[in-house]
């Protein structure tokens, strides 16, 4: 009696693809585990998407469009942690938050750069100014060569962003 099984179309997607996805990554990466890690990570996203892969003509691109996202959504973390970190680093040691505030601070960090993605670097930067740094408007305005009423305007693009996502 045989046992054959039916293979998914994610599963042949994954046996085909897997080591080459792999390879993709550690190119970039340079570290094997860190490959490993996104390529998995790859595959949950594909298993979690609306895609039917059966219907993939080119599968490559598309696990290399996914994987892409994954980087770039890993080294926007690791710029962001490295900023926050050296941020603290330059505070005085009896100011050191607790590791859980550490770990919270930087997820406030991570989910407000993505909720303000679709903004330019500049209005993006006025904002942190504003609400990291606690700079005054006219403060930003000096330090960014900027009128008062660009740094307003900026500001109201971010808060109105913000607002927005509220109620979404």
């Amino acid at each position: 009696m045989s046992h054959d099984r039916i293979v998914s179309p994610v599963e042949q997607l994954y046996a085909n693809h897997h080591g080459w996805l792999q390879g993709w990554l550690h190119r970039r990466l340079g570290h094997r585990a860190d490959a490993e890690d996104l390529a998995h990570d790859t595959f949950i996203r594909v298993l979690r998407s609306e895609h039917d892969a059966r219907e993939l003509r080119q599968p490559m691109a598309f696990l290399a469009t996914i994987a892409n996202g994954l980087l770039i959504n890993r080294w926007r973390r690791q710029a962001i942690e490295r900023a926050y970190l050296e941020a603290l680093a330059a505070r005085p040691v009896a100011q050191e938050p607790s590791p859980e505030d550490r770990c919270l601070t930087i997820e406030t960090l991570l989910q407000l750069d993505s909720l303000l993605i679709g903004l330019s670097t500049k209005v993006r930067h006025i904002f942190f100014l504003s609400q990291l740094d606690g700079l005054t408007y006219p403060q930003i305005a000096a330090q960014l060569s900027l009128s008062v009423a660009q740094v307003q305007r900026a500001m109201g693009k971010a808060f109105s962003v913000c607002y927005a996502s509220r109620f979404e």
